[in-house]
């Protein structure tokens, strides 16, 4: 009797500890910049980084790392698309200088959309495949 319960213990022990590593990864994904982005009134060159959010309802905070570097954190508004997404994508706006600012990320293999809150204002953002 003592061992069934140390076994069930364990077991229901195991299962909490598994279900937040897959909520971890579920507020994560990945970033291909084609171009040099501005982010956060931060320069990024081209390339990948990785996404991850926290926080609970439709404003969380947003981190990009670059390899386990983080090099921007911002506020962003999550919302769900229609369909999920097939790529990791972004939006960008052009600045008057020639330059690009990230607006919007989607996330690949999801219906996520984190949306930059410095630039909600109406702003129109064409879109950018980041394959």
């Amino acid at each position: 009797m003592k061992l069934s319960k140390v076994s069930i213990l364990l077991i229901g022990s195991a299962l909490v500890f598994s279900s937040g590593a897959f909520a971890r990864d579920a507020n994560k994904g990945k970033l291909h910049l084609q171009d040099k982005t501005i982010v956060d009134g931060k320069s990024l060159n081209p390339g990948n980084y990785t996404v991850e959010w926290t926080g609970t309802g439709p404003t969380v905070q947003v981190t990009l790392l670059q390899g386990r570097q983080t090099v921007a954190t911002f506020p962003a508004h999550v919302s769900e698309q229609p369909t999920p997404n097939h790529d990791d994508a972004y939006g960008s706006a052009p600045e008057s200088d020639g330059s690009r600012r990230l607006t919007v990320i989607y996330i690949s293999g999801t219906r996520t959309a984190l949306a930059l809150e410095q630039n909600q204002a109406g702003q129109q953002a064409s879109m950018s495949d980041s394959k």
